[in-house]
Formats: C-alpha cells, sequence, structure tokens
C-alpha cells in the first residue's frame, strides 16, 4: 500500500511517498525527511538571521568559516555561472528589492534596476576554497533559491534511502526524485501543472527513475498594458528574460541537475526549445 507523509518547508508544499510500507514506519520516514528538509532550510535560508548563509551576507567583506557542503553548493553554483555564461547567478536575488511579482502591473523604474546591477555577480563573491572562508561586499548577498529545495530533495531521498528498500517518491513544491519504480515494477505517474489554470494539469508523465523539475512563471508575474513579466530575471540587465517560455519541465538523473537545465532553459528566452535540443534534453515547454 502506498504511504504518504505532508509537511511544510522551504515556503513549499513537501510530501513523501512511500509504496509497500505500512503506517508507523512512513510515519518515521517523514519524520527524517522533514527533519533533514528544515535543517537544510536553517542553515541556507536567507531569510533566518541565524543562518549561515545570513552571517555571510553580513559579512561586509570579512571571511566567515563555512563548512564542505556551503563550499560544495558554491562550487556548483559557480559551475551553473560559468555553464550560463553568467545568466544563472545566485547573487541576483537582490532584484528583489526593485520587483515584486504580485501579478499586479507595478513595473519598477529604470533607474531602481539599475542601482541594484553593481551588487551583481558571483565574482563578488570572495571563496577561499582550501580554508573554508567566505564573504560578500556590502549589498551584495548570495541566495540558493535558486538550488536550494533541489539540493533538499536529493539529500533526503538519499537519506530515506539509507534507512529502508522501499520504493519512494519525494517532491518539494514540485520538483520530485524517485529511488525506482513502484513495488510493482510500474512507474510513478506525475502529472505536469497547466500554467493557465492555478492548481490544473496539462498531462501526465511516468518518472522510474531520477528527477524532474519545473521552472516557470505561473504564480509570479507581473502584468502592463498586455505584456506579460516572468519572474526569470535577466542578471546582466535585471529585467525579465525577454520571450521565456511559460514553464519548462526536465528530466534529469537528480534534481539538481534537472533544476539547473530547467532554470537555464527559462533563461534561453525565445531559444528556450534550441538549448533544450542541443543538451539532448527530455524536456516538455509551454508557452
Amino acid at each position: 500500500m502506498l504511504q504518504s507523509f505532508c509537511f511544510k518547508a522551504m515556503n513549499s508544499p513537501c510530501e513523501i511517498h512511500v509504496d509497500g510500507i505500512d503506517v508507523n514506519d512512513m510515519e518515521s520516514l517523514g519524520r527524517i525527511a522533514e527533519r533533514e528538509a528544515h535543517r537544510i532550510e536553517s542553515t541556507y535560508s536567507r531569510y533566518r538571521k541565524d543562518s549561515i548563509l545570513s552571517q555571510v551576507n553580513a559579512s561586509h567583506g570579512s571571511p566567515v568559516l563555512v563548512d564542505s557542503e556551503m563550499l560544495a553548493l558554491l562550487a556548483y553554483a559557480q559551475q551553473c555561472y560559468q555553464l550560463s555564461d553568467g545568466l544563472f547567478d545566485i547573487t541576483s536575488g537582490v532584484l528583489r528589492r526593485v520587483w515584486q511579482f504580485d501579478g499586479s502591473d507595478n513595473l519598477p523604474a529604470e533607474a531602481d534596476v539599475a542601482s541594484c546591477l553593481p551588487f551583481i555577480g558571483f565574482e563578488l563573491i570572495d571563496i577561499d576554497f582550501e580554508k573554508a572562508l567566505v564573504s560578500v561586499p556590502q549589498g551584495v548577498e548570495i541566495d540558493f533559491g535558486g538550488i536550494g529545495k533541489e539540493y533538499a530533495d536529493d539529500r533526503t531521498l538519499k537519506i530515506l534511502q539509507q534507512v529502508t528498500n522501499h520504493p519512494i517518491l519525494v517532491n518539494f513544491g514540485g520538483d520530485l526524485a524517485v529511488s525506482g519504480p513502484r513495488i510493482d515494477g510500474s512507474a510513478w505517474r506525475v502529472a505536469i501543472d497547466d500554467v493557465n489554470e492555478a492548481g490544473g494539469a496539462c498531462g501526465a508523465l511516468e518518472l522510474a527513475h531520477g528527477a524532474i523539475t519545473t521552472s516557470g512563471d505561473a504564480a509570479r508575474f507581473l502584468i502592463k498594458n498586455g505584456v506579460r513579466y516572468s519572474h526569470i530575471l535577466n542578471p546582466k540587465t535585471g529585467w525579465p528574460i525577454a520571450s521565456a517560455p511559460r514553464s519548462v519541465t526536465v528530466a534529469a538523473p537528480n534534481c539538481m541537475s534537472a533544476g539547473m537545465m530547467s532554470t537555464m532553459a527559462m533563461l534561453m528566452g525565445e531559444s528556450a526549445e534550441k538549448f533544450i535540443q542541443n543538451e539532448e534534453l527530455q524536456a516538455w515547454v509551454s508557452r
């Protein structure tokens, strides 16, 4: 019998599904998953003043000692930055100071957007990988929002696999990873959200191995004079990516890889489909 455990973390609904397990064991596995999700959130949330990330963001150029986990996340973010030619940038979160994607028509002034640009750029992060020291100048912030949830998904699945052999599906805010097929050998059936209908689905896919993530603007956007502005921002200009898809869903071996590729496809704008074809990705694009 399929058992489930639900909780909230990282400002997202989280679900753990395990096939062929009893209720009591599901409760135990669910609590393990919940603890790990909250651990990652409390360590890397920019909203938590006591998080190591907040300490780095408040360093004003003074080195902060971090652990190997944070160094690994920074190394991964650096790789994303390089592969995307600077479009995937974990310092671009400062643009939230002027952009509020609440469905209204309130676009920021060009001067306000421009005022954020000097504080954006991965190269502004000072990382000493040998000494495990990290700092940023005043006004610059690291934001793991683009990769943190996917990392939590992968980590949680790995931890659960260490304590059970039963098939597992981890779903953190729509980013999913599975340990393998279900007990009867069938794939997990996963709905693809409809970008035009909140809570609706436009189709479904079967996932027997790996992970899928979706990047899109269904919940966060602005509309001005009939033009829809996505929350996917170009860190080089501070403005939304022109002609970006409404959503991109990517399947990959793990959530972090899928998340990186779905975000990069969004950042390619009108060339998203070409990017997907060139990278030979298993992906679904909605416009």
